[in-house]
């Protein structure tokens, strides 16, 4: 079965960091666009940040630009997603997607369970 597991959420102050990272059994992440997405209690998903599979990225939440980056590790099958100077207001749960594009609004074919970050002081 194909599925889709977020790693590396938990705590943090504002001004930390964490990293999150996105695997997958079944599926070669590096074949598929992977989105990372957020959920806010009682909202839908909000795309964060998009690589493609020409590792070309797409910044879809302007809250983040200067503080999270994604990255491939083809190696380990693994999509990162590096959060660094969070703020109060990224505590979430992050969700990575595998689609064929970047599909931030529209359905992606893969989704994981998701993993809590909270930022607090």
């Amino acid at each position: 079965q194909t599925r889709l597991v977020e790693s590396g959420g938990g705590s943090a102050q504002p001004g930390g960091s964490l990293r999150l990272s996105c695997t997958s059994s079944g599926l070669t992440l590096e074949d598929h666009a992977i989105g990372w997405f957020r959920q806010y209690p009682g909202q839908r998903h909000e795309g964060v940040l998009c690589i493609n599979m020409f590792n070309g990225t797409t910044i879809w939440s302007d809250s983040v630009v200067g503080r999270f980056t994604i990255s491939r590790n083809n190696a380990k099958n693994t999509v990162d997603l590096r959060m660094n100077n969070l703020r109060l207001e990224d505590t979430a749960v992050y969700f990575c997607a595998a689609s064929s594009i970047c599909t931030q609004w529209g359905q992606n074919d893969y989704w994981g369970q998701g993993t809590q970050v909270t930022v607090s002081s």
